[in-house]
């Protein structure tokens, strides 16, 4: 059986759902303080949290895991900033927690949903996984610790774990099942999508001015069934004996905050006003993945390459919440 904690957030629900697809059993525990109770496609549920060790070795106890899958975390940077102390308290806190958690009942196999954030400012276009590591904020810090963490159960218990860096995910559940609801909403093709529904009067374009050729920032969009499918490939991987490792995940190509918001006027038919704004500090101009290691060593591709096909299964998903 996986554990899937955070299994009732965005990307840990779709991966839910492929799991249970591919005829695996799945337990999710998670304390739904972002995640939706309607999101979780198993029966089998624990609410808690990862900062209950109580509430953890019981869930170790009932069900018998054979790997985890790690999801739950906080997840916003500007957040991370304002109140770094409940960052490091659930991201890093809760991570060892679950740890010492496995350690005691024999289970040695994780996959961590890691980020981009753990790189910085980027050096090269497009980053590698060998890129220096040099976090710019307590959200990216905490992922990299986690690692770090990772790294050190593997020598000293035997851990084999593979971190998986998110660049961004986007998207939703090609059947609608599910989608992408965080509250508030930080993402930007969500929100883009919901000025194009009248829930918002305007987007606002943070920094027009930066060295790429448009001006405004370049991302990685990687759509969050192709997330789901890496963390089964590295699953399986595990179970056949590979070795801990680190991977980015993106398609490899960035789109500017101006290109995201032209497909989104084009995928819903509808204009969507804008206004520019000054740059946000930290924010890197390109954040673009290297995706050759992933695609080398478990022979993963992602399924959507086009910004468009992204966009339109979250509007899709998006124009029904």
């Amino acid at each position: 059986m996986i554990l899937v904690s955070g299994g009732a957030g965005y990307v840990g629900s779709h991966c839910v759902k492929q799991l249970l697809q591919r005829g695996y059993e799945v337990m999710v525990f998670d304390n739904l303080s972002e995640g939706r109770r309607e999101a979780v496609l198993t029966e089998r549920f624990v609410q808690a949290d990862l900062l209950d060790r109580e509430a953890l070795n019981r869930a170790f106890a009932e069900y018998s895991i054979d790997a985890v899958m790690h999801f739950a975390g906080l997840i916003k940077v500007g957040e991370s900033v304002d109140d770094p102390q409940v960052y490091y308290q659930n991201n890093v806190v809760g991570t060892l927690n679950l740890l010492q958690t496995m350690h005691k009942h024999g289970v040695d196999r994780m996959i961590f949903s890691s980020s981009a954030a753990v790189y910085g400012d980027p050096a090269v276009i497009p980053i590698p996984e060998s890129h220096p590591k040099r976090p710019k904020n307590p959200y990216g810090k905490t992922k990299w610790m986690v690692e770090q963490l990772l790294e050190d159960y593997a020598h000293a218990y035997g851990l084999r774990s593979i971190s998986l860096r998110y660049f961004n995910a986007a998207g939703c559940d090609p059947a609608g099942e599910l989608g992408e609801n965080h509250h508030p909403e930080t993402h930007l093709i969500p929100i883009v999508l919901d000025a194009a529904l009248g829930r918002r009067e305007c987007i606002t374009i943070f920094g027009t001015d930066y060295d790429t050729p448009d001006g405004t920032c370049l991302r990685d969009y990687i759509h969050v069934n192709d997330l789901a499918e890496a963390h089964i490939l590295t699953l399986e991987a595990l179970k056949k004996g590979c070795a801990s490792s680190a991977y980015n995940l993106g398609i490899g190509r960035g789109y500017s905050v101006r290109e995201v918001i032209d497909v989104c006027r084009q995928v819903t038919g509808r204009e969507i006003p804008l206004e520019e704004g000054k740059r946000r500090p930290g924010d890197p101009p390109q954040l673009i993945a290297d995706p050759t290691c992933i695609q080398k060593d478990l022979g993963w591709q992602p399924r959507f390459t086009e910004l468009d096909e992204i966009v339109s299964t979250a509007w899709e998903w998006r124009s029904k919440a």
